[in-house]
């Protein structure tokens, strides 16, 4: 993959040369949305909730557990409002793309792609994401290839900005024997270790894509090409370089960016994120009857869950996401049957229901996107 500049005519000839698709191509393009990526995840996630509701049925009725949640007015609309959260994030990464594309791509479009790569997301380790195809659906939406590549970056340098500048405060704000301390010792012992080791790891690779798409960039691309010249690291040698001349394509453009472009996008990215962890807080309010003291360290804890999630080896975190879930809060609620509860309907809203809407949206955009494919390939023989 290469990335092209905006400007000349040779620009564009060597863009279309290297965005021509072939047979072949448009062929591996339904490769990363087969079915069985889509019932894997699914597999997962029910098979561990299957296991945690068969070693909770052991210490407690969870049939009793069951009837004795009031679906009340109350508890339907704090459901609601989950969704609404959902929807929030949704809105604030559509706003996002708009943002990025200069208020070119529709907010159909924009929605478009953004259930696209979150799709993706559920179907892959969390560690790829929903990113790692996110320059193909803007392409598909009518942004040229290499410029859809360069705002993918920046997509990706702004969420990892919002966790390296929200967890500190976070952390500052919420005691530590409240936002670490759940399910005893070793398991606080654990996540807390965790939360560290990911959130250093994801510091320095903020630093290194400021430094390779604002500050330094030619000084990264030949750092990179130079430690995957090494003969341990030379089989991924052409990806690294596609990565450097990444770095170069985004850092021309956004440096002629204003302020308010960058006050946009970063709104709209803590708009999505602040939103995704506001769905646990609404789920407390509803099955919780009395009135829950610790709205903000549920708050603070979705924060520490989705660093850690981001080393998940399971599709969209599929699995683990459930069992954390109900470890990690289970000291807030009366029962561990009630965490597992709570745990199930969060996955289902900020989880399952992207499977659905993807599983809905994919076929059509794959039989319209090798359709557009045949076509330029046609014309262009």
């Amino acid at each position: 993959m290469r990335v092209i500049g905006k400007g000349g005519k040779q620009n564009k000839q060597e863009m279309a040369t290297n965005t021509k698709p072939s047979t072949g191509s448009a062929k591996q393009n339904k490769n990363p949305f087969s079915l069985w990526k889509v019932i894997l995840p699914v597999a997962i996630g029910l098979g561990v909730v299957a296991y945690m509701f068969w070693e909770d049925a052991k210490k407690e009725n969870l049939s009793e557990v069951w009837r004795r949640i009031d679906f009340s007015t109350r508890t339907v609309l704090c459901i609601c409002l989950a969704f609404l959260f959902m929807f929030g994030r949704d809105f604030g990464l559509s706003w996002r793309f708009r943002a990025l594309t200069d208020h070119e791509l529709k907010w159909s479009r924009a929605f478009k792609v953004d259930f696209l790569c979150e799709f993706t997301s559920c179907i892959t380790p969390s560690a790829v994401g929903g990113s790692s195809l996110g320059m193909v659906f803007l392409n598909s939406q009518g942004i040229e290839f290499g410029r859809a590549t360069t705002l993918m970056m920046t997509t990706l340098f702004l969420d990892e900005l919002f966790f390296v500048l929200s967890c500190p405060l976070i952390i500052f704000l919420t005691p530590a024997n409240e936002i670490f301390a759940s399910g005893g010792a070793t398991f606080s012992h654990g996540i807390k270790l965790t939360f560290w080791l990911v959130y250093a790891c994801l510091f320095i690779w903020t630093l290194i894509l400021f430094a390779g798409i604002i500050w330094k960039p030619q000084w990264i691309r030949k750092a990179i090409g130079k430690i995957f010249s090494w003969k341990l690291l030379r089989k991924w040698q052409s990806s690294a370089e596609d990565l450097g001349s990444n770095m170069v394509a985004t850092s021309k453009e956004l440096k002629t960016k204003p302020f308010r472009f960058w006050l946009e996008v970063f709104g709209g990215t803590a708009l999505s994120w602040t939103s995704r962890y506001l769905v646990v807080n609404a789920l407390f309010l509803g099955f919780l009857s009395q009135d829950d003291p610790w709205q903000w360290v549920i708050f603070a804890r979705q924060f520490v869950i989705w660093v850690v999630l981001m080393i998940s080896p399971t599709p969209g975190g599929s699995g683990l996401s459930e069992w954390l879930f109900s470890e990690y809060y289970g000291d807030l609620v009366p029962t561990a049957g009630l965490a597992l509860i709570l745990a199930i309907f969060w996955r289902v809203i900020s989880y399952y229901v992207y499977l659905v809407i993807g599983a809905t949206i994919v076929p059509g955009w794959l039989k319209n996107t090798i359709s557009r494919l045949h076509e330029n390939s046609s014309g262009n023989k």
